[in-house]
C-alpha cells in the first residue's frame, strides 16, 4: 500500500480503449489479447440475451421481480473474465448475467429472484457468494473471505461488485477500512450506472469521481469506461493483479448508464427523461466492439450466428427449467436454519406438520 496521494489518484477521465463507433483510443494502456476480447463478445452476446429472456419471464410470471444490466454487461462479462478459478465473486442482486458468465446455471441462478430459495446454487463450488439485495453489506463479506485466504497463503482474489447507491451505506467504508489496513487482496468494483433507484448520483455525493472515495483509506481508484469491455478487462484485470501481488485492495469505478427500470415494478419516467437515456443507447457495449472485431478479421457473420445460437439455447434452458413449478416443501423452511436442529426448531416443525395434517383430514 502507499501513502502517496499522488499515487493514489484516479485518472481525471475513464479509462477508454474502443470509443463509440468501434475505433481504437490511443492512451497509455496495452489493449487486452485479441481471443480475450472474442469470448468477452461472446458472453455479452449470452448476457444480453439472458437480460431479455429474464424480463420475459416476469411478464410471465416465472419471476417475481428482475433488475436488468441490459447496457451493463461488459461489467458483468468483464469482472468474471479477469478472475482465476479460486477467486471469487461476491455480485448484487443486479449481476445475474455475471454469475451466469461464472459458470452458474441460468435457472439456478435466477432462484433468488424467483421467491423458491435466498440461493439456488452451492456458493463454495462455484465460488460465487449469494447474491446481496441489502446494499454494500456483502462488501464485509468478500473482505472476510479475501483476508481469510491470505492468512492461509492463498493466491485468491475478492471481486465484490457493488451499485453507486452503495457507497452511500456505511459497510462500503468500513469494508474499504479493514481492507486497507490489513491488506486484504479485494478489488472493489464499483458499477456507477448514475442512480440509485429514483435518486441521481449528484444527490449521492459530492466527490469529483466515486473513485476518489479511496484516497481517505489509502486505497488506489481507477475509472473506466464501463461500456468499453476492452478498458475493462485491462483495468479490472491489472487491479486483480495487483491484489493477488499483495498490493492490497483496489478501488475500480465504472462509469454506465441503467437503460431500463431499476426493476419491473420501477417507473423510470417519474424521475429520468427519455432525452437523458438515449444517448448511451448509441454507447452500447455490443454494438462498439463487434466493429472493432470485425475490422480485425476477429469476427464475421458466421461467428456471430453461431454464438447468437449458443445464447438462444441457454435462453431455452431458462424458460424450460423457470416453467416447472416448485414443489414445496414445509419441512425446507427448518432444514437449513441450524447444521443441528433446535428443539425450538424441532417444535416448530411439529407444529406445523400437525397443522397440514388436519388441514388434509378435512
Amino acid at each position: 500500500m502507499t501513502r502517496d496521494a499522488a499515487l493514489l489518484l484516479p485518472s481525471t477521465e475513464p479509462v477508454t480503449l474502443i470509443d463509440p463507433d468501434g475505433d481504437p483510443v490511443p492512451v497509455g494502456h496495452d489493449m487486452p489479447d485479441p481471443q480475450a476480447l472474442v469470448r468477452a463478445y461472446a458472453a455479452l452476446i449470452t448476457a444480453r440475451r439472458f437480460n431479455d429472456q429474464a424480463n420475459a419471464l416476469v411478464r410471465q410470471g416465472r419471476l417475481a421481480v428482475y433488475p436488468s444490466s441490459h447496457g451493463q454487461e461488459a461489467c458483468q462479462v468483464a469482472c468474471v473474465q479477469v478472475l482465476d478459478p479460486g477467486d471469487w465473486l461476491f455480485p448484487t442482486y443486479r449481476d445475474s448475467a455475471a454469475i451466469v458468465a461464472r459458470g452458474v446455471d441460468p435457472v439456478r441462478a435466477l432462484t433468488l429472484l424467483r421467491g423458491d430459495w435466498h440461493c439456488g446454487y452451492d456458493p463454495h463450488a462455484t465460488r460465487v457468494a449469494p447474491q446481496a439485495t441489502p446494499l454494500a453489506t456483502h462488501l464485509l463479506h468478500a473482505v472476510g473471505v479475501a483476508h481469510a485466504a491470505r492468512l492461509r497463503g492463498e493466491p485468491t482474489v475478492a471481486m465484490a461488485v457493488c451499485g453507486d447507491g452503495a457507497t452511500s451505506e456505511g459497510d462500503f467504508h468500513e469494508a474499504l477500512n479493514f481492507a486497507a489496513v490489513f491488506r486484504t487482496p479485494v478489488v472493489f468494483f464499483v458499477q456507477n450506472n448514475e442512480y440509485a433507484i429514483s435518486v441521481p448520483l449528484a444527490r449521492q455525493t459530492a466527490a469529483p469521481s466515486l473513485a476518489h472515495k479511496g484516497i481517505g483509506y489509502g486505497v488506489p481508484g481507477a475509472r473506466v469506461d464501463g461500456n468499453d469491455v476492452a478498458a475493462l478487462l485491462t483495468v479490472l484485470g491489472a487491479a486483480v493483479t495487483r491484489a493477488r501481488a499483495g498490493e492490497g485492495p483496489q478501488l475500480v469505478e465504472a462509469h454506465t448508464y441503467r437503460v431500463q427500470p431499476h426493476t419491473n415494478a420501477d417507473d423510470p419516467g417519474r424521475y429520468r427523461s427519455a432525452d437523458e437515456v438515449t444517448p448511451w443507447l448509441a454507447r452500447d457495449p455490443i454494438t462498439r466492439l463487434e466493429p472493432y472485431l470485425r475490422g480485425r478479421a476477429l469476427l464475421d457473420d458466421e461467428k456471430i450466428a453461431g454464438y447468437a445460437a449458443e445464447a438462444e439455447e441457454l435462453a431455452a434452458r431458462m424458460r424450460a427449467g423457470l416453467g416447472e413449478d416448485t414443489v414445496a416443501d414445509y419441512r425446507d423452511l427448518f432444514a437449513h436454519v441450524y447444521a443441528e436442529p433446535t428443539p425450538q426448531l424441532r417444535e416448530q416443525q411439529a407444529l406445523v406438520a400437525d397443522e397440514l395434517s388436519r388441514e388434509e383430514a378435512r
